[in-house]
């Protein structure tokens, strides 16, 4: 972005009205720069030190603005149309006038779209020599079999205009008597219809769309279709620098099998990585569902109904350890007069709206689930929540189905780091613990896992930032979100 523009362009990038309308401001004498009032549009405007108004509100001059969209389906990506409703008719009329968006989803299509100004980015996201990756979740008429999957690896010849690429096609599900599938598919290209082209030539249709992934940027799973957000800086700085977020994180794991194998790339397949695995145990709260924000605003809540302000060290002091316990603390040191039973109650209400409306899953999870119970690998939830309240986020995501053993802070009393619920989950698995591998994300419960002798991989929180270099060093591998268990690295063709 050039640091000097004319003071009407500066204007309508900034929202405050269209090129003419801000023009028509201008002239009327309702801007000033630095104090002084301007009537040329012509004026120029040194973005990072002159200071602007407009009708007396000061307009900053922000240089790129990055959005993640979850578009919905029936809005076209393009800047403007007359008949069509487009993505930037659903971004905040405030924002900007020179946005874009970066590359194209069908009409019909959803899911991740990046929103910018930034036009380098832009073309080095859309490059076809970066092949930059993007993950889809399809919904198919006809299903999918492994010939399917060898023919996309392979590089798919789908028509007289178009060799794919080799994409990795995962299959979630394959219904015989619906004759439906639901697949990822994740490719390093963008032409025109492609999935739907790719799919057409080994005879399925797809009858749902959805761009999960584009390189490192992964679809916010609290997004509503039409929603959107500013990009996080860890976000954007991985999104600039070409580096595939989990590639990253990948290169400061620990040297098991696990890591070694999802850290292998191109050859290594997911199946691969899970040798010698028979079940997965989940913890709950910061690892399948992204719920860990809502507690400390509960502590806060709870303490302050008895003028009580919540201290520093309060939600490290209770890391890991059973709602049981956690009640006995607070009764302890608080000087609560209420039973432990009471406690546990009024948390538990406070918390079920939120479990029930507003906790959502962690991103790849529900995906990730699926592709487990396709290959018909049991699934257990090992967690120091209340029964109640796992209950009620499966329920709210209609996960109840999707494992077979669920322990909880009711059933075993002993707290992580102690191993006693994550053993227990093995035995009621009927399962060696060295043939389970669990997912968590803290470091006492990663360490619970490693005493019971189960293999673990950490799951990154934003609750749990101060301890990542903890849970990498602890664990046997390290993900930023389940769609990072599916997702294949290739190397950038040499310019």
């Amino acid at each position: 972005m050039k640091a000097v523009v004319r003071l009407d362009k500066y204007l309508a990038d900034m929202g405050a009205g269209t090129r003419s309308a801000v023009k028509e401001a201008i002239r009327r004498g309702l801007v000033t720069v630095n104090g002084r009032t301007v009537c040329a549009p012509e004026t120029k405007v040194h973005i990072e030190t002159d200071a602007v108004c407009c009708d007396g509100r000061p307009v900053s001059y922000v240089s790129y603005e990055y959005y993640m969209l979850n578009k919905p389906a029936g809005v076209i990506s393009a800047t403007q149309d007359l008949r069509e409703r487009t993505v930037l008719d659903l971004i905040d009329a405030k924002c900007r006038r020179d946005l874009f968006p970066v590359g194209r989803l069908d009409k019909d299509t959803e899911g991740l779209l990046l929103i910018t100004n930034d036009g380098d980015l832009a073309h080095r996201l859309l490059s076809p020599k970066k092949h930059v990756s993007k993950l889809y979740y399809a919904k198919l008429d006809g299903c999918v079999d492994a010939a399917d999957v060898s023919a996309f690896e392979a590089g798919l010849a789908v028509d007289e205009q178009l060799q794919a690429l080799p994409a990795h096609l995962t299959i979630l599900s394959a219904d015989k008597d619906a004759h439906t599938s639901e697949v990822l598919v994740e490719i390093h290209e963008g032409k025109f219809h492609q999935i739907k082209r790719m799919f057409e030539a080994v005879g399925k249709t797809v009858i749902g769309l959805k761009r999960l992934t584009m390189g490192s940027l992964h679809l916010d799973e609290r997004l509503l279709p039409g929603q959107y957000r500013t990009l996080t800086k860890e976000e954007l700085e991985l999104l600039k620098s070409g580096t595939d977020a989990f590639r990253k994180a990948a290169e400061k794991m620990c040297g098991s099998d696990v890591a070694a194998a999802l850290n292998a790339g191109k050859s290594m397949t997911l199946e691969a990585a899970f040798n010698g695995i028979e079940a997965v145990i989940f913890d709950l709260d910061g690892t399948l569902v992204d719920s860990m924000w809502m507690w400390k605003d509960i502590d806060i809540e709870y303490l302050g109904r008895f003028g009580i302000a919540m201290p520093d060290d309060l939600q490290d002091a209770i890391a890991g350890i059973s709602v049981t316990q956690t009640a006995r603390y607070f009764k302890t040191r608080f000087g609560i007069k209420d039973s432990i039973g009471q406690i546990i109650d009024d948390w538990n209400q406070m918390a079920l709206e939120k479990y029930t409306y507003e906790v959502p899953l962690k991103s790849g999870a529900r995906e990730f689930l699926k592709w487990l119970k396709y290959r018909h690998i049991p699934c257990a939830i090992a967690t120091s929540n209340s029964r109640e309240l796992t209950r009620a986020v499966l329920e709210s995501h209609n996960l109840n189905d999707a494992f077979d053993v669920i322990l909880t802070g009711e059933d075993i009393h002993k707290g992580k780091p102690d191993p006693d619920v994550y053993i227990a989950a093995a035995g009621r698995l009927k399962l060696d613990p060295k043939r389970c591998l669990v997912f968590e994300d803290i470091p006492f419960g990663i360490m619970a896992a490693k005493a019971a002798g189960m293999r673990t991989i950490a799951v990154k929180d934003g609750d749990s930032v101060s301890d990542e270099h903890q849970k990498r060093s602890l664990a046997d591998g390290y993900i930023c979100d389940y769609y990072d268990l599916f997702c294949r690295f290739y190397e950038e063709l040499k310019q």
